[in-house]
């Protein structure tokens, strides 16, 4: 059975989580955060922290004025949730209620029950007016700096709205599948794309299995390295594996690696919902060997491309492990390299917004490997502006692109060919 509250209660954990203890979401839902909540209040839970994470900074500031001192932080994330939800329209009393119940049962701070509630109702008052007026809400510096740095202070701003905005569902469906009934609107590129789409499983075609879920970003990569009826293909880093099926309904024989046991598992849930066939293996990236015709190496980077759609981010990590990532991209780029037969090809990707872990990895690896060329015209598949087409020869997409459509997810992506 649904209960809103249930829901409230879940998402003020998650902000705790994610702010006290620097826990990405993801990292809550699979330690088991959702387990007792029903369907539509796993989603609503969800929600709403994702929408608290996105406006921290206007929260914090209609409440400033209203918090003579420091509130603990189990007060403070109910106090911005109530916030976000009374400025975007929901019904005061309801929220009021239910976030002076969720900290009146908290063991230590029940007797600021009072304060939350005499906060709350001064906020259902003035709120609404006052969050019209806020600026977007801006990046925390460690991240905003480079990425200004990269792309300039107006492209940032424009970045910025694109993460305030959130993301709609995108839908890859598999070839021939007819997505009629989602009715939601073709991409350029060939996603399928739903403005408020709720529960992801209770959509038409989702038991079937004729389609997954993919920001029309992410689908790009295996679009572009364009694998034929078997070839084999060996895709690293491979879990969720939106792109692994991809490549396996285009008829490859995939063989897809993730160190994750547990995001392997994920793969094949996915793969046996959708009826496709790959080769699975829980293992290191650079401990593959063999010969392929094509590989497609999704790196692990900052995610900083995919912050519109996980918020948490840029309040749960702090830049400390860029250096060891794009170390890491290096040596795994190297690697897949080797595992590319002559004639063959490489998709090196990432979903991220700085350029280390892009363009200069695929400039530095052009130098370093004669036989390597940076293929430009495969780039060019439907709905990929020419202007995205990078000096060095790879794709650049960012969040502002699309404005009018919902944006997209950062990424870079480069189809490096071996000669033969």
């Amino acid at each position: 059975m649904s209960d809103a509250n249930h829901a409230r209660r879940t998402a003020v954990y998650l902000l705790d989580q994610v702010l006290g203890e620097g826990r990405l979401l993801a990292e809550c839902y699979a330690a088991g955060a959702l387990e007792k909540l029903a369907p539509e209040d796993r989603a609503r839970a969800q929600r709403l922290a994702a929408a608290t994470l996105r406006s921290l900074e206007r929260a914090d500031r209609v409440l400033k004025k209203h918090l003579k001192k420091s509130t603990p932080l189990t007060v403070m994330n109910a106090l911005r949730l109530g916030t976000v939800e009374l400025c975007s329209g929901a019904a005061a009393h309801g929220v009021v209620n239910a976030m002076v119940a969720i900290v009146s049962k908290h063991r230590r701070h029940g007797q600021l029950k009072g304060l939350v509630n005499a906060v709350l109702r001064k906020v259902a008052d003035e709120g609404p007016a006052e969050w019209a007026k806020l600026r977007t809400p801006r990046l925390p510096n460690w991240i905003r700096k480079p990425l200004v740095q990269a792309w300039g202070a107006e492209v940032m701003l424009a970045i910025e709205a694109a993460h305030f905005a959130g993301a709609p569902l995108d839908i890859t469906g598999k070839p021939g599948a007819d997505l009629v009934e989602l009715g939601g609107e073709v991409l350029p590129t060939g996603s399928v794309r739903l403005a408020n789409a709720g529960q992801v499983s209770a959509l038409p075609g989702y038991e079937a299995g004729d389609w997954w879920v993919q920001d029309a970003a992410a689908s790009l990569p295996a679009r572009i390295l364009n694998v034929q009826s078997g070839e084999r293909v060996l895709e690293l880093c491979a879990a969720p594996g939106g792109k692994t099926m991809q490549m396996a309904a285009a008829g490859a024989q995939v063989t897809a690696v993730d160190v994750s046991e547990s995001r392997v598992a994920r793969l094949r849930e996915n793969l046996e919902r959708t009826g496709l066939q790959a080769e699975l293996i829980v293992g290191d990236a650079l401990a593959q060997t063999g010969q392929y015709d094509a590989v497609l190496l999704d790196a692990p980077c900052s995610a900083t491309g995919t912050i519109r759609r996980h918020p948490d981010l840029p309040q749960a990590k702090d830049g400390s492990e860029f250096g060891e990532l794009i170390e890491l991209q290096a040596q795994m780029l190297a690697h897949a390299w080797t595992l590319v037969k002559p004639g063959g090809r490489l998709m090196f990707c990432t979903c991220s917004l700085l350029p280390d872990e892009g363009e200069c990895q695929v400039e530095e690896a052009l130098d370093m490997y004669p036989e390597m060329a940076a293929d430009r015209e495969a780039l060019t598949v439907p709905g990929v502006n020419a202007d995205w087409i990078t000096e060095e020869g790879g794709l650049r997409l960012r969040p502002d692109y699309w404005p009018e459509r919902g944006g997209m997810d950062g990424f870079y992506m480069a189809l490096l060919r071996k000669s033969a």
